[in-house]
């Protein structure tokens, strides 16, 4: 899995996460679902995301690499 799949991923689990949280614990955890849909407009503007950057210091490859990896 690359890099960037995973923290797709990550965000969509943290989205199902925090709207389970907000429905069976307590109504103010929407603002946790507030915070990763926040998260994602800063990635689309700076294209920094914290979780992408752990993913790639933890050894994940980018598409990019597994494609030149593929054709040669």
């Amino acid at each position: 899995m690359t890099y960037q799949r995973a923290t797709f991923m990550f965000a969509g689990i943290m989205i199902i996460l925090s709207v389970v949280l907000t429905q069976m614990v307590h109504p103010n955890f929407v603002y946790f679902t507030l915070f990763i849909g926040l998260n994602m407009m800063q990635f689309s503007i700076s294209k920094f995301c914290p979780a992408s950057w752990l993913f790639k210091r933890l050894g994940m490859k980018s598409d990019c690499e597994i494609k030149e990896r593929s054709t040669t």
